[in-house]
């Protein structure tokens, strides 16, 4: 369950930290105090849509820590315990936004991705809105509430992407049999482009040493008159470099005898006579390599003829000859044949038969849960004045298949005795939507796995006996989970087992909403405000304290667990 919901500087919250408890909490107040301020930053602790303006002016960034205890929650603890995030019966979730909406997120301490925390989250706590009856005009909402109610989401993926498995082969049997006569063409030609590509053996690392020896074979002549001046040069003529430098360096060499100062310049000479002798070496080893071989220049001249032509044909410079190879090799493997065509027809059969396997297992599962749904809150109906209404699931078979299964799934509703069943859309009035809205959220949450539920003023639009009604059925939901409601409504605050009121006070920085326990005293007073308004009189007051006796009386279930239920600032 959600021990402590501690927020700073988020909206109009400066320093808060709400200590809950076991069982039924509500959240009072004046409209416009800020009471769905605080359920706000609980989603956003959850992985909720972060932005810069949930930063309360003046400060540079909000923060919102929510502090779970796990001792019975096991698909949490069994997430955490494979992200490698496990602390024991602790779970806290952390999230910072700053001034630019940049967010960030932990869980225990250590850094979390906003997915892992909306993951986790999911099995924590969930929240119902205000505004969810809305949802419930859709068909796919309606039919995801079926989904939800019978317990089979997972089938419903399944069968979801089994759908888009085999609608993508459809597509692409179609595609191909729509362009069979160009692909034939196209393949021919890919064909003889890849014979052509392939005689042309092109080796990269061949293709350099290939252009080295044209230039040198081309160059032959110029090569070696070049090589055989310069040996002459060096070591040959009268006047050779290696004689002048060995006489040179016998000179200095008496001279250095005499100076030591010349010893220097004297070995730089006798180095240099003998990178000279070395040189001349070099050059008639090149010499004996190297010849005019007009064969082997004709050879290359026609390899280079015939890689330049190529790769001017397919455009391409000749060093991505082999990648444009590999380009045609996949196109043609892409269009595939008469045999690839038939493997894809077979593929798309074979997916067919699998989808309509897991959506008739799906059609089975919906109409037992269709059939339950309509059921349980057709009784939940009689309790919120709608008596001899009643809800109907009702499910039609496609002309053609969809992502959401075989079937049309739609709710049906007669809000009173006698009168037809009809669509939701036509037969319910904006009263009579609330209500449905809050007795599916009600039969959907009681069957939920996450311990702790959030209704952020689900009972808008409805009043008198049955606020009473509503406030018995969050107050019986809180013996299976804990239940944080904000509320309006007198008569479903007084069934809470405790309460806060959240009000507006002035602070160093402008307006700020503030949280405020209530004892037994304090919860006449507020529940007589939320009877009688402003003033309050002692008539307000005696009505009020009856109605908390009775609602005490009805019997406020025993929360598992035992916890303080307490506000105060961080």
């Amino acid at each position: 369950m959600l021990r402590v919901l501690s927020i700073r500087d988020y909206v109009i919250v400066d320093r808060l930290e709400l200590e809950l408890g076991p069982g039924f909490t509500t959240l009072t107040g004046e409209t416009g105090a800020g009471k769905s301020i605080l359920i706000d930053a609980l989603a956003l602790a959850l992985g909720g849509r972060a932005e810069s303006g949930v930063v309360r002016t003046g400060a540079e960034r909000a923060e919102v820590v929510a502090d779970f205890d796990l001792a019975a929650t096991t698909p949490a603890r069994e997430w955490l315990a494979a992200n490698d995030l496990d602390e024991g019966d602790a779970c806290l979730l952390r999230r910072t936004v700053d001034l630019s909406g940049r967010s960030r997120a932990f869980v225990n301490g250590r850094p979390a991705t906003v997915a892992q925390l909306r993951e986790l989250g999911g099995l924590l706590l969930d929240i119902h809105g205000q505004h969810e009856h809305q949802l419930l005009l859709r068909r796919d909402a309606q039919r995801d509430l079926v989904d939800a109610f019978g317990g089979h989401e997972a089938e419903a993926r399944e069968t979801a992407k089994r759908f888009g498995h085999w609608k993508r082969l459809a597509e692409q049997r179609a595609v191909r049999e729509g362009a069979q006569a160009t692909s034939a063409r196209e393949r021919e030609m890919l064909a003889h482009e890849i014979r052509d590509l392939e005689a042309l053996a092109f080796d990269a690392a061949t293709w350099i040493e290939e252009e080295a020896a044209h230039r040198r074979l081309a160059h032959g002549q110029e090569l070696i008159d070049t090589v055989q001046a310069c040996v002459e040069g060096i070591d040959e003529s009268e006047s050779a470099a290696t004689s002048v430098l060995s006489h040179a360096a016998a000179q200095l060499t008496e001279a250095a005898r005499l100076d030591p100062d010349l010893e220097e310049a004297l070995r730089d000479l006798q180095a240099a006579s003998v990178h000279a002798t070395e040189a001349a070496h070099q050059l008639r080893r090149y010499l004996q390599k190297l010849e005019v071989d007009p064969a082997r220049l004709a050879a290359l001249d026609r390899r280079l003829r015939d890689v330049h032509d190529a790769a001017r044909k397919y455009r391409v410079e000749p060093a991505r000859i082999p990648e444009a190879l590999e380009e045609r090799k996949a196109r043609l493997a892409e269009l595939g044949g008469e045999e690839s065509l038939e493997q894809l027809r077979e593929q798309e059969a074979a997916a067919l038969a699998q989808f309509r396997e897991v959506a008739q297992a799906l059609s089975k599962s919906r109409r037992e849960a269709a059939r339950k749904l309509g059921g349980e809150v057709t009784k939940t109906m009689q309790r919120l004045a709608m008596e001899g209404g009643r809800l109907a699931v009702a499910l039609e078979p496609l002309e053609e298949p969809t992502s959401g299964g075989l079937e049309s799934v739609e709710l049906q509703v007669a809000a009173h005795a006698g009168q037809p069943l009809a669509p939701l859309s036509r037969a319910a009035s904006g009263g009579e939507l609330s209500r449905l809205s809050l007795a599916i959220q009600v039969l959907l949450s009681g069957r939920a796995s996450v311990p702790t539920l959030v209704f952020d003023e689900v009972d808008s639009g409805i009043g008198g006996g049955v606020a009473e009604i509503v406030g018995q059925l969050l107050q019986s939901l809180s013996g299976h989970h804990q239940v944080l409601c904000v509320t309006h409504l007198a008569q479903v605050a007084s069934h809470a087992r405790s309460q806060f009121r959240v009000a507006k006070r002035p602070g160093p920085r402008g307006t700020v909403a503030a949280v405020q326990p209530l004892d037994p005293e304090e919860r006449i007073d507020e529940v007589a405000r939320m009877l009688g308004g402003l003033t309050l009189t002692e008539t307000t007051r005696r009505h009020a304290a009856e109605m908390l006796q009775n609602a005490r009386a009805t019997g406020t279930p025993t929360a598992k667990g035992k916890g303080k239920t307490a506000a105060r600032p961080s």
